[in-house]
């Protein structure tokens, strides 16, 4: 039993995670822009979001098995928990458009999916960084531009929520399309936590 495992192999799962994670919120950018929220597309991201689950529980096994950690094991556990949460939260957006069954797919998502895309696509950057220290200043600089792509997700949030409340004349519908449009917005969220919790990683060891 080796008491000092290769670091790598933490970073390797961390990796692979925010792949995972990428071709979940990937698959969702597609969904919505072939206006497409059958049975078997929330499948198959039900699908993505279990593969992110078993990574992510694959972490959590080995920071426990592990004496010596690459990085401390609280923010192992905060990191991974919230690039988890990502997929999670974009599952749950599909499967709500599914059931809802809404009268009509709203173009607005798109624009949504793409800003939530883009911040996961910095995000897999900013991980696949982290195995070395010499990076940092490509990491930190893309913690800005998840900051500023939430901002812009803010921004983008506050002019659907107003045009849709002065269009949508079905009060269902409206209920319906306003938890959507936010639930998309808290992906961009967490975006950002995962975003800080890279930087503070970053901070600490660099």
């Amino acid at each position: 039993m080796r008491l000092f495992p290769k670091e790598e192999n933490f970073f390797e799962l961390f990796e692979e995670l925010a792949t995972k994670i990428l071709e979940g919120s990937q698959f969702f950018l597609e969904m919505t822009k072939a206006r497409d929220y059958s049975a078997a597309k929330v499948a198959k991201l039900k699908e993505l979001e279990h593969e992110a689950d078993v990574i992510t529980h694959n972490t959590y096994e080995k920071m426990h098995k592990t004496f010596l950690t690459p990085i401390d094991r609280e923010d192992i556990y905060a990191l991974v928990n919230k690039m988890d949460s990502i997929m999670d939260v974009i599952e749950a957006t599909a499967i709500r458009i599914h059931m809802y069954k809404v009268k009509k797919p709203d173009d607005e998502i798109i624009k949504q999916a793409q800003i939530l895309n883009d911040a996961v696509k910095k995000i897999k950057e900013i991980i696949h960084g982290l195995r070395n220290m010499k990076n940092s200043k490509m990491i930190l600089d893309g913690c800005v531009e998840i900051n500023t792509l939430e901002n812009a997700g803010d921004v983008t949030l506050r002019t659907i929520i107003t045009e849709l409340f002065i269009k949508e004349k079905d009060a269902i519908e409206l209920i319906k399309w306003k938890e959507i449009f936010e639930r998309i917005e808290e992906a961009i969220d967490v975006c950002e936590d995962v975003s800080n919790i890279v930087e503070g990683i970053v901070l600490k060891h660099a």
